[in-house]
């Protein structure tokens, strides 16, 4: 029987939390101590998302917790980063799910859509009752997403949408995407129901990394939507960006959290498995991963701590979230492979959580702004200087 989860917490960072902080983290924790990990390697083995806890997240006020109004939570930042970190201890793709649908879908709409789009979509988003994905990334456009191809043209009471998106979180099981298109070359989000007649959407397979949550391709041919399906309150690669800001902030908690799975699997079964004399946790290399692991992930929470914090003063820059998403996901992808080399031959098996989580971080580690491009944000805020492409 699997030892229960105990959240690593070196430097009494709990003290800082407060009590409604505390008791939202502790509520979540247990609902995937519960809920989630017993099923979700066999869903990751097959492929599949476990749907069945989509009401779940709805009832518990999990999709788009700190946002306020229209059935949303209204949490702190702290809070919602404090979720994701417990979601990602089950699974990236779990807080995946989490963040396109806060973060990405449900933040813009309420920051910059119309009170009808508000009324509309945040309620139903909030229950789970409709499900959204975020179209941005292209086939060939990544990294640089301001070179989209996906144009809007103005047509008779509305909007004709031409053009593809890939690796697109939730892309086939979402009723509305928020879809990113240049019109008249600038950039505009548009809320287009699936449903759209020239609307399409096929889920991506053959994938090692991620494989509890849906990644599709969206292809608009003629698609056409109406007048109100714009986003007003926003134009440029400012929408998409401050999207992604929110979504980042929950990453940098989320990957903290797959670290702490990863760290508490290797330190149990360190002080369980005998070899030669002793437990190999008696053994000065094993002991060593294990302080590595401690001081990282110290380090992450603090860093979590303080932009959380940040953000509530609203004082959080860009750059400050890139700096602390590509430090913690790449701590966590380092102690997902000590933790599987810690385990070893047992360490490769769907049997423990360690090799999920190195697969899972592969992705994480690329998407949402690489490692290298946030080290070029970080980079450009220090010097003043752009090693972008002008």
């Amino acid at each position: 029987m699997a030892a229960t989860y105990q959240g690593l917490d070196y430097y009494g960072i709990d003290e800082l939390l407060t009590t409604e902080e505390r008791m939202v983290r502790d509520t979540v924790r247990e609902m995937v101590s519960t809920k989630i990990m017993p099923s979700i390697g066999k869903h990751f083995t097959a492929g599949t998302f476990p749907h069945e806890l989509i009401p779940t997240f709805g009832e518990m006020g999990l999709l788009g917790p700190s946002l306020t109004g229209y059935g949303c939570a209204g949490v702190s930042p702290t809070a919602y980063g404090l979720i994701c970190q417990e979601l990602e201890r089950g699974d990236s793709g779990i807080r995946s799910f989490v963040s396109v649908q806060s973060s990405l879908v449900m933040y813009p709409i309420w920051a910059y859509g119309s009170e009808e789009q508000k009324q509309k979509y945040l309620p139903e988003m909030a229950a789970g009752r409709t499900i959204g994905c975020f179209g941005l990334t292209e086939p060939d456009f990544g990294s640089n997403p301001n070179g989209m191809l996906t144009k809007a043209e103005r047509v008779a009471g509305g909007f004709k949408l031409n053009g593809t998106k890939r690796w697109i979180t939730n892309g086939s099981i979402a009723q509305v995407a928020l879809v990113w298109a240049k019109l008249d070359g600038v950039v505009r989000g548009f809320l287009v129901p699936t449903a759209t007649p020239g609307f399409t959407a096929r889920e991506l397979h053959g994938k090692w990394s991620l494989r509890a949550s849906v990644t599709s391709e969206l292809h608009m041919e003629d698609c056409i939507v109406g007048e109100d399906a714009m986003l007003p309150g926003v134009s440029g690669m400012r929408g998409p960006l401050s999207c992604l800001s929110q979504a980042r902030f929950g990453i940098c908690y989320g990957a903290v959290g797959a670290a702490m799975a990863c760290y508490d699997e290797a330190l149990n079964y360190a002080k369980d498995r005998v070899q030669f004399s002793k437990p190999i946790a008696g053994y000065q290399l094993v002991q060593n991963k294990l302080v590595v692991m401690v001081t990282e992930i110290t380090k992450a929470q603090m860093l979590c701590w303080r932009m959380g914090r940040l953000k509530e003063a609203n004082k959080l820059t860009p750059a400050q979230i890139s700096l602390s998403k590509r430090n913690n996901v790449s701590i966590a992808r380092d102690i997902a492979r000590d933790a599987r080399d810690i385990l070893g031959a047992n360490g490769i098996t769907d049997d423990y959580q360690c090799g999920r989580h190195m697969l899972n971080l592969e992705s994480v580690y690329t998407y949402e702004g690489t490692h290298d491009i946030h080290a070029l944000v970080v980079g450009q805020d220090v010097t003043g200087l752009s090693a972008f492409d002008a």
